[in-house]
């Protein structure tokens, strides 16, 4: 069968106007989803923008000026400290998405239940946020500065990012109410698992290790009854010593049942891991993107 080519071939021009256009996009769900659920529900999950909002609490500043007045100074030490290898993209959207809040900050407000809010906000930045790394891209923000955390204390980039997100959280207890802060728990949750679905979708998949004494024959069931293709792994028993085959066969959710049931029948007494996996990418399943 011939090799289907990309749509867009990663690093020509058409490529780089579409991860732009996907930085922007995603700016934009971003700010709606800000202007709609989370400021006005004075919910701060973090970054720039929950510190946005609990300035504009305190002097009425918009949120937009607080965001461009901490992301291009942010920015800019980024560039002194770290270099430039995160890009023009992180630059980009540093100033792109204050615009976009600027732009959406008219929106009417759909719910004053915080914790609809807390979710559909979250839900909203989530979605935006997983546009914009599926772009490459980035609006920059304290997600600079736990860069510069995690170069100069030598924290793991993932711990200098819950601090900062923290610091904003724990600020908003203070500033609002502790069960405001509660919602930004809420709403930094369902972000993050947002993103995730967004990077990976939900096409969940199972990879399974069989090792077995009839490894023919299971070899033909899952290439014929399962019509899944596999690998043979060579491995070698840690007590006896002996050489074994190890297949290992990636199967979709609906399959894992059927897999088992053909195994079983072949060899009962097969050896069997399955282990879940969030994206496959080639044929048969998702393509590359």
């Amino acid at each position: 069968m011939a090799r289907r080519e990309p749509l867009i071939r990663i690093g020509s021009p058409a490529h780089t106007v579409f991860e732009y256009s996907l930085l922007v996009i995603g700016s934009l769900v971003m700010a709606a989803s800000f202007n709609c659920f989370l400021n006005p529900n004075q919910i701060a999950t973090g970054g720039v923008s929950g510190i946005s909002t609990i300035i504009q609490h305190l002097s009425g500043l918009n949120p937009a000026i607080t965001q461009w007045a901490l992301n291009i100074p942010i920015f800019l030490l980024a560039l002194w400290l770290l270099g430039g290898h995160f890009g023009v993209k992180a630059a980009v959207g540093s100033v792109i998405f204050p615009l976009c809040v600027l732009v959406t900050s008219h929106i009417g407000v759909p719910t004053h239940n915080p914790l609809l809010a807390a979710v559909y906000g979250g839900i909203g930045v989530g979605l935006g946020l997983g546009i914009v790394f599926r772009g490459r891209g980035s609006t920059g923000g304290l997600g600079l500065a736990a860069q510069i955390l995690h170069k100069y204390t030598g924290l793991s980039l993932g711990f200098s990012v819950a601090v900062f997100d923290g610091l904003v959280i724990i600020s908003s207890a203070l500033v609002f109410t502790p069960e405001n802060a509660l919602y930004g728990m809420i709403g930094l949750f369902v972000t993050t698992k947002t993103i995730d679905i967004v990077q990976v979708g939900f096409n969940y998949a199972k990879v399974a290790f069989i090792i077995s004494d009839h490894s023919d024959a299971i070899r033909k069931a899952i290439l014929f009854d399962l019509d899944r293709g596999l690998t043979e792994l060579n491995g070698s028993g840690g007590f006896t010593g002996e050489t074994r085959n190890v297949m290992m066969v990636v199967v979709k959710q609906n399959e894992v049942s059927r897999l088992k049931t053909l195994v079983q029948s072949v060899d009962p007494q097969a050896f069997v891991i399955l282990s879940e996996t969030n994206e496959v990418l080639g044929e048969g399943f998702k393509r590359h993107a």
